[in-house]
């Protein structure tokens, strides 16, 4: 059973002493692009962890905003995603660019999260870090949170966000894997475990990273040492509705082809998305290697 826990259950001064006892280190990492308005703020509250954190990796997508620029003189350690594991070729999306993070994190506990949060509060990475550090028996945490929706208008809508959860994660994760339909958030961007995990891990390039990644861990480690901690609520820009229709349909691929694995689906070549204009696009789930495979890049 997924444990779940809230952000206040957790001390800064008391998580920084278990990290200190323990000897351990601790790299955040922001997958970013184009977030030049949130990645500054972001990174200064980090600072302000003090101890808690031992390094601010932001990986940044060639953004033509200035991200790199504004995040470099918040004091982050700023790399290209491209230029990590060049042998790899171009990076292709938010997944490929957390795997290529590992190439120079030097934490041994790594915290994702996302860059595009409004607001950032400070205790996001208090409350993921807090199970890890706090208990034995916790190898994955993952954030959850309310994402209130703004309106055309301005009007904040607290519960309308998250609608590929609701509409494409959540239905599917129960019906085929319910052991992990209680995550609230399975696409929270947030997420920390031991270095050693997420090295063992196989990360789905793009949009398909966060349901991959669940469905990888409970394999590696179980449910029963999963965890997900209540961060109240998370503030960011969303996007417009045809624009979700590749992040939904790579969810779906993802858990298509776990289903094929597993021998609950016959084989067969998926065929493009089609927009509601009619286009048709190629939504490709490509999966690098662990990383503990590479061998010369440890």
């Amino acid at each position: 059973m997924i444990k779940t826990f809230h952000h206040r259950d957790f001390r800064l001064d008391e998580l920084i002493r278990l990290k200190r006892s323990r000897g351990e280190t601790v790299s955040v990492v922001l997958p970013a692009r184009e977030v030049a308005d949130t990645i500054g703020e972001i990174v200064t509250k980090l600072r302000t962890l003090g101890d808690l954190i031992d390094q601010i990796l932001v990986i940044d997508a060639n953004s033509a905003d200035g991200t790199a620029e504004v995040a470099a003189a918040h004091g982050a350690e700023v790399h290209q995603e491209s230029a990590l594991l060049p042998e790899f070729g171009q990076a292709l999306g938010k997944g490929d660019a957390m795997w290529r993070a590992l190439a120079v994190a030097r934490g041994d506990l790594i915290v994702y999260l996302d860059s595009d949060t409004r607001r950032f509060p400070r205790h996001f990475p208090v409350g993921l870090l807090g199970p890890l550090l706090v208990f034995d028996d916790v190898g994955f945490v993952k954030g959850f949170f309310r994402r209130p929706f703004v309106g055309r208008q301005g009007e904040e809508r607290p519960l309308d966000g998250g609608r590929v959860t609701e509409l494409c994660a959540r239905p599917l994760l129960s019906a085929f894997y319910p052991e992990l339909a209680g995550f609230v958030q399975p696409l929270a961007g947030e997420v920390a475990a031991r270095r050693s995990l997420f090295e063992r891990v196989p990360f789905a390039t793009g949009y398909a990273i966060e349901t991959s990644m669940l469905l990888h861990v409970r394999d590696l480690i179980g449910v029963d040492q999963m965890a997900q901690v209540d961060l109240e609520v998370r503030r960011n820009r969303h996007q417009p509705l045809p624009d979700l229709a590749p992040m939904a349909y790579a969810v779906l691929r993802v858990v298509l082809e776990r289903l094929r694995r597993e021998g609950r689906l016959r084989d067969g070549q998926a065929p493009p998305l089609q927009t509601a204009d009619g286009r048709l696009v190629q939504v490709e789930i490509i999966e690098r290697p662990p990383f503990v495979t590479l061998g010369a890049h440890r």
